[in-house]
């Protein structure tokens, strides 16, 4: 039995380096059942709860689909109003309740801190889907996976992080597993939106970290990871309206990558990347977000005890 089963996730920096390890190599013997080509009744019986407080449609569907996929069931809610927490109830009694109803949690929150207040209460394993603008840890997973899958390998490479590196809680997430895995970070932003010190702190005990110009980040880098800036994040208006549209990837950007560089993004997308991208060898963010179900099956396997030998 796994290290992580009936483990909770919170955080990218609850799981080593070997724990990464395991879902990457699981998330690999599920693509086909993810793809529908194959079924499985790991989870037979088992109830997940989805507990998403605030929007999404990727981490969310693909959650239920993973779950559907190994056999399982989804009980859950895609918005707060439409529960008793409108009413008045805390998070830490609607846990409580869910908990008893499931065999997991995966939870989605606007407050930091939020899904490490869940796991206090809950008697089940809290996986966290987002918490404001602090981690997403299931998002870092299939991030890795994509790379691991273009590359063979997550070592000596180079990876250009571009967008809201401020309130962005995938890439706080992602820097602090690239470090992990000694892989150098190259950083560009808006000036109001760097990554925050304790994030720059944490990586430069482990890897390369710096702010570069965005040219020499697509000329240097093997993955581009661009994220959009978050409106729903700002604490006032005239700050969005500040950086918004600041950055934008096109085409004509791509004359100086190399090669095999390939380009990734969390989703949704606004702007931040033009659509004439897509066609390009360089695109992979469509692929990377149907890895969400394959890496979160394998979370899901692997935390409720199914089988992990695929």
């Amino acid at each position: 039995m796994s290290n992580l089963f009936n483990r909770d996730i919170i955080s990218i920096k609850d799981l080593s380096s070997g724990d990464i390890d395991l879902i990457l190599s699981e998330s690999e013997k599920l693509i086909d059942v993810a793809e529908g080509n194959r079924k499985l009744n790991y989870l037979s019986g088992r109830i997940l709860a989805t507990a998403f407080f605030e929007p999404s449609t990727r981490t969310r569907l693909s959650f239920e689909t993973a779950m559907h996929r190994l056999g399982g069931s989804v009980i859950g809610f895609a918005e707060s109003k439409s529960t008793s927490t409108s009413k008045g109830e805390t998070l830490a009694d609607t846990i409580r309740v869910l908990s008893t109803y499931s065999d997991a949690i995966v939870i989605r929150h606007p407050n930091e801190g939020s899904a490490r207040l869940a796991a206090d209460y809950s008697d089940k394993p809290v996986i966290n889907a987002g918490d404001g603008a602090s981690q997403h840890p299931t998002q870092t997973l299939l991030d890795l996976f994509t790379i691991k899958r273009e590359f063979g390998k997550l070592e000596n490479l180079k990876v250009g992080i571009i967008g809201d590196l401020k309130y962005g809680r995938t890439v706080h997430s992602l820097s602090y597993a690239l470090s992990m895995f000694g892989i150098e970070i190259l950083l560009s932003s808006p000036s109001s939106l760097t990554m925050p010190p304790d994030v720059m702190e944490y990586c430069k005990t482990k890897t390369k970290i710096n702010d570069v110009k965005l040219d020499y980040l697509i000329e240097e880098a093997d993955v581009v990871y661009v994220t959009r800036i978050q409106k729903e994040r700002f604490p006032d208006e005239e700050e969005y309206q500040s950086v918004s549209g600041s950055y934008k990837i096109t085409r004509s950007h791509l004359i100086k990558a190399k090669s095999h560089m390939i380009i990734m993004h969390p989703l949704p997308r606004v702007d931040e990347i033009s659509t004439d991208v897509d066609n390009t060898l360089h695109a992979r963010y469509f692929r990377q977000s149907f890895y969400g179900v394959p890496v979160r099956m394998a979370i899901l396997n692997i935390v409720l005890g199914g089988d992990v030998d695929g």
